[in-house]
């Protein structure tokens, strides 16, 4: 941790130990101590003792750029404090390929961090995920809440620990453009409408849809199905317990369809959303020469917006939580990584451990572009107040769900060019078109993926 970080570490923990609930209790050094102790180690007896100087340990993941480095940092800590080699390999967006190969060559990688539940719970019926040892387990009890150590579970077995998280129910917009309209953020569905027609009004496109990449459509049906059906629905619907053809399906998918549709509130229209990335909407809005107004995606967009380097999140860049739809609200859909076991090496779950711990957190925290759900994390560690903000949200939302298309196959939701996204990229080209017609064939495809006979 830099010098910076750690005084503001010391100085938070000063002010807060009594008072606040998610604060650490005690000293710091009292917090480091119990949480590897529950991991069955000490920081200062691995260090002293090299307990696994000349053992390698590797781990995969998507994480390229910034991302692998801040991440590899992690890595280096955890390798001097137990004498281990550590290795990170990227798959890159071709993670699973990667994987795949590698279990097939007898030879995979100690971990892999995991996006998608959906693929974690097909790994472990398969026996190629390892379920997390005790150690592991109690330092993830002692970290996270039994929301998000459900994540990680399949059939009643933790396998994954939450690590890196993300906030997907979020709306990027520029405040000059809502300046020169006129108009506020809105707090619901038909509030956002009204905003985007008033945007479209004073000359600019209101929403980029970066409907290229597909993900991000899936992303639009979750929050408005989530606030439409609710929890229990969405529960069922994620595990097909639910067909798509529930009506509840058909509103979710009118719903969007009427905004889709709506002249001018898409920059470029329909067809135009085909044909925009998710780099491209981000420059859409905050470049040089934005040309809407709003984005929908996730707290990652901030990453994205500070590389353009034109428009300051927090100031010139802000956002707003996704607007309430029929009178719902404080609905949060959440993504992220896992890291999940492929041996049962007790370096393997001693890495894995120290994954789980506020101090593994704190090192990619503080360098932003992070956000963790580890309640024991100082807070004081977030760069800005924006990545605070956007990681409280994921620690106090009143109902949380992991991204839908991510717990199910891949073949349907979770991968490029899965059915979801297909199906759901062909409703956006015809907005208008029967959302029924749209239901039936998501519902077809998902008994494919999910094997019904």
């Amino acid at each position: 941790m830099t010098t910076a970080a750690g005084a503001r570490r010391r100085r938070r923990l000063a002010e807060t130990t009594a008072t606040t609930p998610r604060s650490w209790r005690g000293t710091a050094v009292w917090l480091c101590c119990a949480l590897l102790l529950a991991a069955g180690c000490t920081a200062d007896a691995d260090a002293a003792s090299g307990r696994y100087s000349g053992e390698s340990v590797e781990v995969a993941g998507s994480w390229t750029g910034a991302e692998q480095a801040n991440f590899e940092r992690v890595l280096r800590a955890f390798g001097e404090q137990t004498g281990a080699r550590v290795r990170y390999t990227s798959g890159g967006s071709d993670l699973s390929v990667l994987v795949s190969s590698r279990l097939a060559g007898g030879s995979p990688p100690d971990v892999v961090m995991i996006p998608q539940p959906g693929v974690l719970a097909q790994y472990a019926a398969t026996g190629a995920a390892k379920p997390a040892s005790g150690t592991v387990a109690a330092a993830v009890r002692a970290n996270f809440s039994p929301q998000w150590q459900q994540f990680g579970t399949v059939g009643g077995q933790l396998y994954g620990v939450p690590f890196k998280a993300a906030n997907k129910s979020v709306i990027w917009y520029r405040a000059d453009a809502f300046a020169a309209a006129g108009v506020e953020p809105p707090s619901t569905f038909d509030e956002l409408t009204a905003v985007s027609q008033t945007l479209v009004d004073s000359g600019t496109a209101a929403m980029t849809v970066p409907g290229a990449d597909g993900w991000p459509l899936t992303d639009w049906f979750e929050n408005v199905y989530l606030q439409l059906a609710g929890p229990q629905r969405y529960d069922q619907l994620a595990v097909h317990q639910l067909p798509w053809t529930d009506p509840t399906v058909v509103e979710a998918l009118r719903t969007m369809g009427r905004y889709w549709a709506a002249p001018q509130f898409l920059q470029g229209g329909p067809k135009g959303a085909l044909q925009t990335t998710f780099t491209r909407s981000v420059a859409d809005v905050f470049g040089a020469k934005p040309t809407s107004a709003m984005l929908y995606e996730a707290d990652f967009v901030a990453t994205e917006i500070a590389k353009l380097g034109v428009y300051q999140v927090g100031r010139d860049a802000r956002h707003f939580a996704w607007p309430s739809v029929a009178g719902t609200g404080g609905t949060v859909i959440a993504g992220g990584d896992a890291a999940v076991a492929f041996t049962s090496r007790p370096v393997t779950m001693e890495l894995m451990a120290y994954l789980a711990t506020p101090e593994a957190a704190a090192i990619m925290a503080e360098r932003g572009g992070f956000l963790s759900v580890n309640q024991n994390l100082d807070t004081a560690v977030y760069p800005d107040a924006t990545t605070l903000a956007l990681a409280e949200t994921l620690l106090r939302a009143e109902t949380l769900r992991f991204d839908l298309s991510d717990m199910t196959p891949r073949s349907f939701g979770g991968g490029n060019g899965a059915s979801m996204w297909r199906l759901l990229q062909a409703y956006l080209a015809a907005p208008g078109s029967d959302p029924a017609v749209v239901a039936a064939r998501l519902e077809d495809a998902a008994a494919k993926a999910y094997g019904a006979p």
